[in-house]
């Protein structure tokens, strides 16, 4: 998850990577591209749709239009990210790339399969503590993210207060609350994409083109 790769410096590896990097291995680097940007771009716009609907830009009843994006994209391609991260000993990318894309794989089952078994009455309570809890695990994510780039600072800034708002609304049934998460959702969406394209104009130029600094 970053705007370089392991043959220049990458800001969310940890010590074991850059350990290797000093090294001089960098095969690993050359047989595998950095999976950050695809990670990055598979959760942005899986993001922006479902915030899209959140948010009330767009009608309630395009949800299911997300389930696909939640399999195939922000759960499958992001899971594979991470596991690509796991390969290039970047602990963080993996945790986050891993977790992120379980998170839409979790969402696409529920609503697929469960949500319709959870009482009526029960069903903000449930997807309010779903989210407040995915919150949390954001929450111990943004401290790692603090030593890497400031764009992924930001991102897991606003995903932590997404996932807070979102599920304070669904505890509340307060729709309003939940617009509001739906906005910052749509923000997020935008941070995320940005970092993507950052890596990607790296690797393509062969040197950063839209600012990211690392905070190392």
């Amino acid at each position: 998850m970053a705007s370089e790769t392991l043959t220049t410096r990458d800001p969310t590896t940890g010590r074991l990577a850059e350990s290797r990097q000093r090294a001089g291995d960098e095969s690993i680097a050359a047989k595998i591209g950095d999976p950050g940007p695809l990670g990055l771009a598979a959760f942005a716009l899986t993001t922006f749709v479902l915030s899209l609907v959140n948010a009330k830009l767009i009608p309630a009843g395009t949800e299911p239009v997300v389930l696909g994006l939640a399999l195939a994209y922000g759960g499958l391609a992001q899971l594979l990210a991470g596991m690509w991260e796991f390969r290039r000993g970047n602990t963080f990318g993996a945790t986050a790339f891993g977790s992120f894309g379980a998170f839409w794989l979790s969402f696409w089952a529920f609503v697929t399969f469960y949500a319709d078994k959870v009482p009526a009455a029960e069903g903000g309570k449930a997807t309010g503590w779903f989210l407040i809890a995915w919150g949390i695990f954001t929450t111990l994510m943004f401290l790692g993210s603090l030593r890497t780039t400031m764009g992924l600072v930001a991102l897991f800034a606003l995903l932590a207060a997404t996932y807070f708002v979102l599920g304070a609304g669904g505890l509340a049934g307060s729709s309003s609350v939940t617009h509001i998460g739906g906005y910052l959702g749509v923000a997020t969406a935008i941070v995320a994409w940005y970092c993507a394209v950052a890596g990607v104009l790296t690797s393509t130029f062969g040197k950063p083109v839209l600012p990211n600094p690392s905070m190392r």
